[in-house]
């Protein structure tokens, strides 16, 4: 049985898509506010979260962003209809897929068994790249030092893409922050030092001894290559 998070502040048309959706296989839970939403969404284990842009308290967009920051779950967004702007920037951010409302319930089951389709499609196809001894698969999120699979959250496995797919660059921490964690560096914020601190401890020397990644004081972090 799929699980479903509905995060809208219309309770009405929440109760109505619930009732729909169970009815077709789901489990169904509901958000009424973008913080709960976030909140309910990286504390537990979803097949597909159907987020509406308009939220009061945080708008969806942000959701999206610190959704993505600790999850790789599937989003489709629900946007005004003929609203190209809110659907573009949506899919831009990285959402899957978009349903404008007001929201027919079968065009929305049939968008999410779509959904599915499709990222069952994807894992069948070769997706991993290999830096050094390290193998990284972006498109099912999964890390690899030798022949030890590394388990990594969200935001560490964000982090480490960005420099893996920058290897031997410096990557400052306002790349990081803005791209890995889906917000703006803030002043006296240690969130990214405590993530690579995490990421080093997880991954491990190189196989040489040396440290996987280098800080720049006061500039960002270099993944390193041994020769």
């Amino acid at each position: 049985m799929k699980k479903i998070l509905l995060i809208d502040d219309d309770v009405a048309l929440c109760e109505l898509l619930t009732e729909y959706l169970v009815g077709e296989g789901f489990a169904v839970e509901s958000a009424h506010s973008g913080p709960e939403g976030v909140s309910r969404a990286v504390a537990h284990d979803w097949d597909a979260i159907v987020l509406d842009v308009m939220l009061p308290g945080m708008n969806g967009f942000d959701v999206l962003r610190q959704i993505q920051a600790e999850s790789a779950v599937p989003v489709l967004m629900l946007t005004a209809r003929g609203d190209d702007t809110d659907t573009v920037l949506g899919l831009e951010l990285g959402a899957d897929d978009y349903v404008a409302k007001p929201c027919s319930p079968r065009v929305l089951v049939a968008r999410l068994r779509n959904l599915f389709r499709r990222k069952l499609e994807q894992t069948t196809v070769e997706t991993e790249q290999r830096v050094g001894d390290l193998d990284y698969d972006k498109q099912n999120r999964r890390v690899r030092v030798g022949d030890r699979d590394v388990e990594l959250t969200g935001a560490e496995f964000n982090l480490l893409v960005l420099l893996l797919e920058h290897a031997g660059d410096l990557v400052s921490k306002e790349i990081l922050a803005k791209q890995g964690l889906g917000r703006a560096l803030q002043a006296y914020d240690r969130r990214i030092e405590t993530h690579m601190a995490q990421i080093r401890k997880k991954l491990g020397p190189l196989p040489d001894g040396s440290p996987r990644i280098k800080t720049v004081r006061g500039a960002g972090y270099q993944y390193l290559v041994s020769e």
